[in-house]
């Protein structure tokens, strides 16, 4: 049963994982950590084909087992970021919001310069 539960949570974090690769300020990577968490205590075979997929695999590993990231991807990912949430923070036009997308910004722009970075 409790095989199951993983497999459905692993399930529902790689959707939500997939559609905050459109969605700003939807976080994909914590929930594709998360989907990876799941899989491995629910399925391994579902954990090996998520980690061998082309698209997302080579970055989990990099994120996950090599603790690095390439420098290409640290600023793509920085400059999206930022990008998305000085246009939300703009849209949405009250202080409050841009202060704690300020906020939020700033611990990961740290999180993401603390990471090693991959040379290829």
């Amino acid at each position: 049963m409790r095989k199951y539960i993983y497999i459905s949570l692993g399930t529902l974090t790689f959707i939500l994982g997939f559609i905050g690769i459109y969605v700003p300020l939807l976080p994909t990577t914590p929930f594709w950590l998360l989907t990876c968490w799941f899989y491995v205590r629910g399925s391994e075979k579902l954990y090996n084909r998520f980690m061998s997929n082309r698209l997302v695999g080579k970055y989990l590993r990099n994120y996950m087992v090599e603790k690095a990231i390439p420098l290409k991807s640290k600023i793509y990912i920085l400059t999206v970021m930022w990008g998305g949430m000085a246009l939300s923070a703009w849209l949405v036009g009250k202080l409050w919001v841009a202060l704690l997308l300020l906020a939020i910004g700033v611990g990961v722009t740290i999180h993401i310069a603390w990471f090693r970075t991959k040379r290829d």
